[in-house]
């Protein structure tokens, strides 16, 4: 089964990547490196003893994306590619709302003009907002959303809901993520963000190694146990493997297809500083700081769904997440 794989090269993609090929499944993958280096390509090779296809371009590009759709007989997309930093879509909505909206719709007509109906989108749950209630499920509301790179994911959500009601031959999988960390067991592939990482674990991570002071933690006074932020924080391989169930269970089956992918456990701020300095034998410096504006409160995820839907469950500890980000980054100090 052939399978393009927008923004393979990624944290995510290429951890996906890794787990389709022992899964017998063939990547190709697309992406522009804007977050992501051509050494990732050496690492799936060294992991799986297989080279993927990588073709260099944009998917905004509908040019590029016809030629690599004439040039494989496709089955499916996986659909990684996109910008992702709460922070930095406060500072960049145009940017954010052109690539990942805009790169999406151009992906969607390049698809439906070489016949290739089956999407797996990378969603987030981002798009529940602050929610009133946890743990959130897929029938949680969404829109209320508080930054514009969770509104970019609600809008292509709603984009291809729209499709899949207007040509209900396709199948369209939304897999709503809660917050992906850890990295590959071997150490060899992990989590390499572009400048000051915008995620908690590469944060701590780039601490821990000696490549950053200390890390800020914003906001104490949330009504948490700790007074900081409660997330659900879910294993990288763990969420590569739903994409896999996913794509298996309900990839050739006409439908709206959502699902969360979380741990289904919210873990906070405090707890994932103290779960990384048991892993690495230090103590993590950390300063408190005020909230960051677009941050909520908590947010963890129900996946009874994926676990009764999909026979897919998180089975990765916050223990596992720590040690395998620590193998990672002391391997790795300057990442790739």
């Amino acid at each position: 089964m052939k399978v393009l794989v927008t923004g393979g090269m990624g944290y995510i993609g290429s951890h996906t990547c890794v787990q389709m090929i022992e899964a017998g499944l063939e990547p190709i993958i697309v992406d522009n490196l804007c977050n992501s280096q051509q050494e990732v390509l050496k690492r799936i090779e060294v992991l799986t003893g297989k080279k993927p296809i990588f073709h260099l371009g944009d998917i905004r590009d509908e040019a590029f994306l016809g030629s690599v759709f004439n040039q494989y007989d496709i089955d499916a997309v996986i659909h990684f590619a996109g910008l992702k930093a709460v922070g930095e879509s406060v500072e960049k909505p145009l940017e954010y709302y052109d690539n990942n909206v805009i790169g999406t719709l151009v992906l969607a007509r390049s698809m439906r003009k070489a016949g290739v109906k089956s999407i797996v989108f990378s969603s987030s749950a981002t798009v529940y907002g602050d929610p009133e209630v946890v743990p959130i499920t897929e029938d949680s509301p969404t829109g209320a959303t508080t930054n514009p790179y969770g509104r970019s994911k609600y809008m292509v959500e709603e984009c291809l809901s729209d499709l899949f009601n207007a040509e209900p031959d396709w199948s369209i999988t939304l897999l709503r993520y809660f917050n992906p960390v850890g990295a590959h067991p071997s150490g060899i592939m992990g989590e390499d963000p572009q400048g000051i990482p915008n995620n908690l674990m590469p944060f701590i991570a780039q601490v821990a190694v000696g490549r950053r002071d200390k890390l800020s933690v914003f906001g104490n006074d949330y009504p948490t146990p700790d007074g900081t932020g409660v997330r659900d924080y879910i294993h990288v391989m763990d969420l590569a493997d739903g994409h896999i169930v996913a794509l298996k269970a309900v990839g050739e089956t006409a439908g709206l297809h959502i699902y969360n992918l979380g741990a289904g456990r919210g873990s906070s701020v405090l707890e994932m500083v103290d779960a990384f300095a048991n892993a690495c034998g230090n103590p993590v410096p950390y300063e408190l700081c005020a909230r960051r504006p677009g941050d909520i409160a908590e947010c963890w995820a129900s996946t009874e769904k994926a676990e009764r839907d999909l026979g897919w469950k998180a089975t990765r500890s916050v223990t596992e997440i720590a040690a395998d980000t620590w193998n990672w980054q002391s391997k790795n100090p300057q990442g790739y």
